[in-house]
C-alpha cells in the first residue's frame, strides 16, 4: 500500500470513514515474545498511521483500550477522536499471525458520534 503524506491540518471524520471503508486498511506489526500481543499504545499508533496513509490525511488521535492478542480472529475496538470532540469507532481484527508478526484489518464505523455538549 503506497504511503502518501498530506499537508492538510484538519482531520475529517467523514474522510476517515469513507477512506477506510472504500479503500480498506490493514496493518502488521512484529512483536518480540512467545505469545504475540500488541500493546494498546502500539496498536493505536499503527492504526493512526494506517488510517492517515489510506485517507491522505494527518494522523488522527486514536485510543485503544486493550492490547490485541496475536490470535486469528481476535478483535478490539479503538476510538478516533476528532479536533471538535466527535468520535468514530474503529474495529481491528487479526487476520493472520506469522511467528511474532500480527497482521490485522482496520475498519472505521459508518457514522461518527457527535461531540459531548
Amino acid at each position: 500500500m503506497p504511503i502518501a503524506r498530506s499537508t492538510a491540518v484538519t482531520w475529517s471524520l467523514s474522510t476517515v470513514a469513507a477512506g477506510a471503508l472504500l479503500v480498506g486498511c490493514s496493518g502488521s506489526v512484529t512483536v518480540g515474545n512467545s505469545e504475540p500481543k500488541l500493546s494498546s499504545d502500539k496498536l493505536a499508533t499503527t492504526v493512526s498511521e494506517k488510517l492517515a496513509a489510506t485517507t491522505n490525511q494527518p494522523k488522527p488521535d486514536i485510543t485503544c483500550p486493550e492490547d490485541l492478542a496475536g490470535k486469528v480472529g481476535a478483535t478490539t475496538r479503538c476510538t478516533l477522536t476528532a479536533k471538535d470532540g466527535s468520535t468514530l469507532g474503529v474495529s481491528v481484527k487479526v487476520t493472520s499471525v506469522e511467528g511474532d508478526k500480527i497482521n490485522f484489518d482496520i475498519k472505521a464505523d459508518d457514522t461518527a458520534s457527535p461531540a459531548p455538549n
